[in-house]
C-alpha cells in the first residue's frame, strides 16, 4: 500500500487541550479504529506543542514565530498507509480537527537496494 503524509491544520483551543471539548477529545480517541475500519493504517504520528512555540529561520535570522501567519497552523501529522490517494481522502474526511482541516501528500517510494552478490 501506498504511504502519505496527513498534515493537521486547526485553530488554537482557547486555554489549551485542557479545555478541549469532550467529543473532541473522544473522537481522537477512536481515531485510530476508524482508520483500521477504513482499512487503512497509521505509520507512526506527531502531535505538536503550541504555534506560539516555534521558531522559524529564513535567511539565516531566527524568528520567534510560525513559518506562516494564519489562524489555523500545524497541529500535528501522521504517516498513514492507503490503497491511493482516493483512499487516503476518504480517511483524512474522518480525522478530528478543531476548525480547520488536513493536507494530504502522497510519500516518494524510496527504492530499495538490492545487496551486493558475494
Amino acid at each position: 500500500m501506498a504511504q502519505y503524509a496527513v498534515f493537521i491544520y486547526e485553530a488554537e483551543i482557547p486555554g489549551g487541550w485542557d479545555n478541549a471539548p469532550a467529543e473532541l477529545l473522544e473522537a481522537h480517541e477512536a481515531f485510530p479504529g476508524r482508520v483500521e475500519e477504513l482499512g487503512g493504517k497509521i505509520l507512526n504520528g506527531l502531535a505538536l506543542q503550541p504555534a506560539d512555540t516555534a521558531r522559524t529561520v529564513r535567511g539565516g535570522e531566527v524568528a520567534d514565530r510560525p513559518f506562516s501567519d494564519s489562524k489555523q497552523s500545524i497541529g500535528g501529522a501522521f504517516v498513514l498507509e492507503a490503497k491511493d490517494i482516493d483512499h487516503a481522502l476518504e480517511i483524512a474526511k474522518v480525522v478530528p480537527v478543531h476548525d480547520g482541516g488536513v493536507e494530504i501528500r502522497p510519500l516518494f517510494d524510496v527504492p530499495q537496494e538490492e545487496p551486493e552478490a558475494a
